[in-house]
């Protein structure tokens, strides 16, 4: 998954991805028990409560919904660092503190030193698409395709959406020698990331390796 790990790794040092912060909760109005208007001496109506906060799978929701339509590549690349950022919160503090370390180690080369934390990741939080695609990664980089491919495969059904999975997927069909599965691959993500520059090219360069091995 070099080509992702290398986008994320961008928008991680440029500063597109970071922490989101909610606004406190505010008072409800109050009104006189007999519906008349309160009178002047009583406590003054605060302001409207505040829509509920969206959730998390709604707030992906609008912003795959935004990526799907940007057309300008670094606008394109900002939404993409939030929907990482989103993806990133497990909602543990021990799970963010695991993949902390699992990414020193990952940048460190001590790739088994990674997988200790990733398996103890998987393990206390299954439902938590990004460690899976975490350890997909890790797995990438040793070359053990299979392990990868089955981590990819858990990651895709927590979320289908997963543009980093479905790349890393693209990646090792590439390197295995199926192009097609490779070209199909990349061509989802481009139907959920249209302005993924890695994939526009690696599209356009399967596209015409296959033309031409069918002359």
């Amino acid at each position: 998954m070099r080509i992702i790990f290398v986008f994320l790794t961008t928008l991680l040092v440029s500063g597109v991805i970071s922490l989101p912060t909610q606004a406190g909760d505010r008072p409800i109005a109050l009104a006189a028990a007999d519906g008349q208007p309160a009178p002047a001496d009583a406590q003054p109506a605060a302001p409207d409560t505040p829509a509920t906060p969206m959730t998390k799978q709604a707030r992906l929701d609008k912003l795959f919904s935004e990526l799907k339509r940007e057309r300008n590549e670094k606008a394109a690349e900002r939404i993409a660092g939030n929907i990482w950022n989103e993806w990133f919160q497990s909602g543990s503090a021990s799970i963010d503190l695991m993949m902390q370390w699992s990414q020193k180690a990952m940048n460190e080369q001590k790739f088994d030193v990674a997988l200790d934390f990733l398996d103890q990741v998987v393990t206390l939080q299954p439902s938590y698409a990004e460690g899976w695609n975490r350890r997909a990664t890790v797995h990438f980089m040793m070359k053990n395709y299979g392990k990868s491919m089955a981590d990819i495969d858990r990651t895709l059904q927590l979320e289908p959406r997963h543009f980093g999975a479905l790349s890393g997927l693209a990646q090792i069909m590439a390197e295995t020698g199926h192009k097609q599965s490779a070209l199909e691959a990349w061509q989802k993500v481009l139907a959920i990331y249209p302005m993924m520059r890695s994939a526009q090219n690696q599209v356009a360069t399967l596209s015409e390796e296959l033309a031409g091995e069918g002359i």
